[in-house]
């Protein structure tokens, strides 16, 4: 059974330390790890109670703060840590065929104007010098913070790839511009 990846992130988690969903929930967020896995706190309940009922994760105590509810912490068994390593092997290893929604777009921006095409291809560039800002403040406090880079070089990769996507997308509207680019719409 290949792990999710929302199981991936609750497995990791608690190699470090028993913790309780909703404190999963922050960490994951204070990490900024919602950029790598979609983070519903609904969701990742049901992942632990899926976890649990695999024997991947345990339950190993339950606790109450004044009038909250109870809070059950949770645990990785032998089994889950096996899981979470042979997952992680297997995804680092090989490319995954992912389906993202930027190349269909750029597969049938044709249908659109050359024009139309080169305003929008100019609004992605704009959120992606957005997050290229953000990803390298993370970037900086984690190093601030003396944080192992071992922790956020996915962020590194993150910021790598968004560089290249937008200086790529970036001449491709130099091309369409000056018509270097054939484009099909503008045909006579």
């Amino acid at each position: 059974m290949a792990l999710k990846p929302l199981c991936v992130s609750v497995l990791a988690l608690l190699v470090e330390r028993p913790m309780h969903p909703y404190e999963m929930h922050r960490v994951l967020l204070e990490r900024r790890e919602d950029r790598f896995v979609k983070i519903r706190l609904g969701s990742l309940y049901h992942t632990v109670e899926r976890l649990c009922d695999e024997l991947l994760l345990e339950a190993v105590g339950t606790e109450r703060e004044g009038n909250r509810p109870e809070r059950t912490t949770y645990a990785i068994t032998p089994a889950g840590r096996e899981a979470v390593d042979a997952r992680v092997r297997e995804l680092i290893s090989r490319p995954v065929r992912e389906y993202p929604h930027f190349p269909l777009a750029l597969s049938e921006a044709h249908n659109i104007s050359a024009s139309e095409a080169a305003a929008d291809l100019r609004q992605y560039v704009a959120a992606l010098d957005d997050d290229i800002d953000e990803l390298r403040a993370l970037l900086r406090a984690a190093r601030e913070r003396g944080t192992p880079e071992t922790y956020w070089v996915a962020g590194d990769y993150l910021l790598t790839t968004a560089v290249a996507q937008r200086d790529w997308i970036t001449t491709l509207i130099h091309r369409i511009e000056t018509k270097d680019l054939i484009w099909q719409p503008d045909l006579p």
